[in-house]
């Protein structure tokens, strides 16, 4: 339980009026430190376990959020997929939540798959506690959507939830689906290696070529063939500023999700090579 609300409250109250001073101090400070409590409370429990400076409130609000929001998006559709609580545990993984923290977790996501789960409530406090930083937000958006894919594909139930958290947060309809567009192009990138195992040899069946790779490459970039070299570099150094893992940690994301944005920059950096080879040849 906190105490430093009772302890400054009657060392300030010592000070001011003595022993009556010092009682009235205990009073408000044990108040302060009752509310101060109850704040974690109404973040799912995070804020116990990000105490380090001052942004505490923000990561704990962060994670409540995000957990809250995948469950709700997982239950979009009627019900959770197997794939869909492996994409979270996943998700916990990679972020290094455990013990505790990840029952957090847990527990944030069982939250959102409640029938009265207030997204416009959840996202409107994160995008308070965030600042309105669209690069932030954007990262927790684009979590989102990997939730949605989490089972391979995106219903039109899943979507909505997506369209409304995407309102929410002060991104339009068209942006959305942008971002739609450029994770399934990510998606495919990917795994290109793998498509390329998995269709040799197989006659009839639809490959992913270095042409289809290429235009992904030119969509996670958000250009053009048509572009030249100077303005793919101009947009690929623009991608990279925004999505580079440490200026986001500075902007507000919490340290754990980093791991998720280095994903997203090792990305657009392989798309780039790719396309920079390509124009070499």
């Amino acid at each position: 339980m906190p105490i430093w609300g009772k302890l400054l409250g009657t060392f300030f109250g010592f000070m001011f009026g003595r022993i009556p001073g010092a009682i009235l101090g205990f009073i408000v400070g044990h108040l302060f430190d009752k509310g101060y409590s109850q704040n974690f409370d109404q973040m799912g429990g995070f804020g116990r376990f990000f105490a380090q400076g001052d942004d505490f409130k923000r990561q704990a609000i962060f994670f409540h959020a995000l957990f809250a929001c995948m469950g709700h998006v997982a239950k979009a559709s009627g019900q959770v997929t197997n794939e869909e609580i492996r994409m979270a545990t996943n998700l916990m993984d990679q972020m290094g939540l455990t013990g505790d923290t990840r029952r957090e977790a847990q527990q944030a996501f069982r939250e959102g798959k409640a029938a009265d789960f207030p997204l416009k409530d959840i996202l409107l406090e994160f995008r308070e506690s965030c600042h309105g930083r669209r690069d932030i937000m954007q990262v927790f958006l684009e979590i989102l959507i990997q939730a949605a894919y989490a089972d391979g594909s995106l219903d039109a139930a899943e979507q909505r939830v997506l369209e409304s958290a995407a309102s929410h947060l002060g991104f339009r309809k068209h942006e959305l689906l942008y971002l739609l567009s450029v994770y399934e192009a990510e998606l495919r990138f990917r795994t290109r290696s793998h498509h390329r195992r998995s269709d040799s040899g197989q006659a009839g069946r639809q490959t992913y070529t270095d042409a289809n790779s290429l235009d992904d490459a030119y969509k996670i970039l958000g250009v053009t063939k048509q572009d030249d070299m100077a303005q793919i570099k101009k947009a690929y150094r623009k991608l990279m500023a925004e999505h580079h893992p440490d200026k986001l940690v500075s902007k507000g994301l919490p340290k754990q999700a980093m791991e998720i944005a280095k994903n997203k920059a090792q990305d657009i950096q392989a798309a780039y090579e790719l396309i920079r080879q390509q124009r070499e040849k």
